[in-house]
């Protein structure tokens, strides 16, 4: 019997004979996540009951790394492996990304798993040195420019998110971006423009929900050469 102070989660995998795993287990390690699930993700065992998981995205997949019998929560491996499957790409790459920066996971060893297509795809991609799931959408989407992409480089004496050529510098902002943070930021921007450099800023609905813009306004800039050295 679970105490009063069991997490739900956890009782409802327990009773449902079925492991958090994915996204869901992803969220509950920390990781960086796009949006919210309507469902929990669990891995099911041969043994779970069909008619229990109605509620659920169960996953049926053999796992990477054997799980215990008794275990609730999945692996982190597990975790990738099944995200890799189930999420659109640059979601998935999100949280690969996120493991690594967070250091909850060894490259050496997901090498050496046994993994699916997918997710050799995102071992090979993925950038342990993003800062945020913001980027991990970003850079892949300007690739086709055929411009240097540099993540996270020290500009003047703060980093910029992401430096396109070599003058455009990219500023994603997240929740955090507020108060005395974004003070910094702006004086950051107008010390960057006076060195020759063309500042875009754009928030979290930009990038998740109004990419085209964004992108014409890159698009724009770099047509006026502004990402060149002058």
């Amino acid at each position: 019997m679970a105490s009063v102070d069991a997490d739900p989660s956890l009782v409802g995998a327990a009773e449902r004979g079925v492991v958090l795993s994915c996204v869901t287990q992803a969220r509950r390690n920390g990781l960086w996540v796009y949006g919210r699930e309507e469902a929990p993700h669990v891995a099911a065992r041969s043994n779970s009951s069909r008619a229990h998981l109605a509620a659920a995205h169960v996953h049926w997949a053999t796992p990477v790394v054997p799980r215990h019998p008794d275990a609730l929560e999945d692996g982190i491996e597990n975790v990738l492996a099944l995200v890799a499957t189930c999420q659109p790409h640059e979601s998935a790459l999100a949280i690969w990304e996120s493991a690594l920066r967070q250091r909850v996971v060894d490259v050496e060893l997901l090498r050496r798993l046994n993994l699916a297509p997918a997710a050799r795809r995102i071992l090979e991609e993925a950038d342990q040195f993003a800062d945020s799931g913001l980027e991990t959408f970003v850079v892949p989407r300007l690739r086709w420019l055929g411009l240097p992409l540099r993540r996270q480089i020290w500009l003047h004496g703060h980093r910029v998110d992401l430096l396109i050529g070599e003058r455009i510098a990219l500023q994603i902002d997240g929740g955090h971006h507020v108060g005395a943070q974004r003070a910094a930021d702006i004086a950051h921007d107008a010390d960057l423009m006076l060195r020759g450099y063309h500042v875009i800023r754009v928030t979290y609905v930009q990038v998740t929900e109004q990419w085209p813009e964004v992108q014409e306004r890159i698009m724009l800039a770099v047509a006026q050469g502004l990402h060149l050295a002058r």
